[in-house]
């Protein structure tokens, strides 16, 4: 069936959050910032409206109280943020508990690889809260655990989503044995190695790897929370994002049955000393033709992502037993962009990156039944917000899925908003069944 693109932003409400006393944000798209109930909204506050993170600027966590007119409410402040994932803020399941991470004020965790951060748990109805012994960067769906890696090394690699040391960044070996995914019990605390950077690189290896930076990236855990999937990545040249390597795969959650879905290497001439990267614009690598990004579970044995498979660069669907792969919206889909699925698989929220000429991005919801993109909304970004400070729509489904949370600065801050798509939902799902 041949897909189309149709326009439903003037029947789509858009509303900002809060007063805009301050720049407010949430951060990424894999998880959302709703409550339960959907009357609670997290979110991090600011007086900065961009800059270049040192580590010693505070950002406050908390939520707006959609049920009191977006009423704010403090929860702690962090140092051990940025602006593409905030502090890696959420709720703990569908709990009252809201989980962030934060800089070190208590005993260290391991200390070769998490000196210097933590994470922060706050019972919002009692107050009190508790530290754990490593930050997180993903946490299971139901609460129990957590996954996590060594901030350190994104600020070699990947400054944008990295947290700066306290003091002097650490010492960082290439593919070490004692570095990699690490599991963490919310509950108790106790933390332990599944998946070693040294484990990675001689999985199926290739030469590529052999003097190359290696690092763990982009992980999220299947909704039963028995599999997760990450993105292995690896380079010579840390600091250009276009010698990047990739690798998708899915593991076990206790680091058995590693399964490789995706291996994006490649010839690289930008290591040729000739080469020039300043040649590229902003996110033309968001747009690379050998880029995997975006992963996420569709459901407990399918994944979705934006990357490379049979020569051809699209939104992608794996089936994690098989392997077998097949485009999503071939020929309609044809940018990289965040894509989440809602309750009902036929729906998928997604957007883009800015235009070149006009740095308008579009939210658009998928119709996977009918092959009809609908865009929801355009937003421009202000070009030379750059690399680290950009402000990525990011959209967040609400979890009765009839509300959807973006970050913005279309009005000139950075900002959340609210679109209602419980009305579109509706009449389309009325037309097509």
């Amino acid at each position: 069936m041949s897909g189309k693109i149709v326009d439903v932003s003037a029947e789509i409400p858009v509303r900002r959050v809060g007063d805009g006393e301050r720049h407010s944000f949430f951060g990424y798209y894999n998880k959302s910032n709703f409550d339960a109930r959907d009357a609670r909204l997290l979110g991090q506050r600011t007086p900065l409206f961009t800059g270049d993170l040192t580590g010693r600027e505070e950002a406050e966590v908390g939520y707006f109280d959609l049920a009191d007119g977006d009423r704010w409410h403090g929860l702690g402040r962090t140092t051990a943020w940025n602006w593409q994932m905030g502090s890696q803020l959420q709720w703990v399941g569908l709990t009252d508990q809201v989980i962030f991470n934060s800089r070190a004020t208590g005993p260290a965790g391991p200390a070769n690889v998490q000196p210097d951060f933590r994470a922060t748990v706050v019972d919002t109805t009692s107050g009190d809260r508790r530290e754990l012994p490593l930050p997180i960067y993903v946490m299971a769906p139901d609460g129990r655990f957590a996954l996590t890696l060594n901030y350190s090394r994104f600020i070699r690699t990947h400054r944008t989503i990295g947290y700066p040391a306290t003091t002097a960044e650490p010492a960082l070996y290439l593919a070490p044995e004692d570095d990699g995914i690490w599991r963490m019990d919310i509950a108790s605390g106790e933390s332990r190695l599944i998946c070693s950077l040294k484990r990675l690189f001689d999985h199926r290896h290739v030469p590529s790897m052999d003097r190359a930076f290696h690092w763990v990236t982009h992980m999220e855990v299947n909704p039963s929370g028995s599999r997760f999937l990450f993105l292995h990545r690896w380079t010579e040249r840390p600091d250009d994002e276009f010698c990047y390597l990739h690798r998708l795969y899915t593991i076990n959650g206790d680091g058995s049955d590693l399964r490789l879905l995706e291996d994006a290497d490649h010839p690289l001439p930008m290591l040729d000393p000739g080469y020039d990267p300043s040649a590229h614009g902003t996110f033309d690598y968001e747009k690379s033709e050998w880029q995997i990004s975006h992963p996420l579970w569709k459901s407990d044995d399918e994944v979705i992502v934006w990357g490379p498979h049979g020569g051809q660069i699209h939104y992608q669907l794996y089936d994690d037993r098989s392997g077998a792969v097949q485009p999503v919206g071939p020929g309609l889909l044809t940018e990289n962009g965040h894509m989440t699925y809602g309750r009902n698989p036929r729906w998928m929220l997604s957007d883009t990156y800015p235009d070149a000429e006009t740095d308008i991005r579009t939210l658009f919801l998928y119709d996977t039944k009918r092959n009809i993109r609908y865009d929801l909304g355009r937003f421009h970004t202000p070009p030379d917000l750059g690399k680290h400070n950009r402000c990525d729509l990011h959209p967040r489904w609400s979890r009765d899925n009839r509300t959807v949370c973006i970050d913005s600065v279309h009005e000139g801050p950075r900002q959340m908003y609210l679109l209602d798509i419980g009305g579109l939902i509706d009449r389309l799902e009325a037309e097509a069944p």
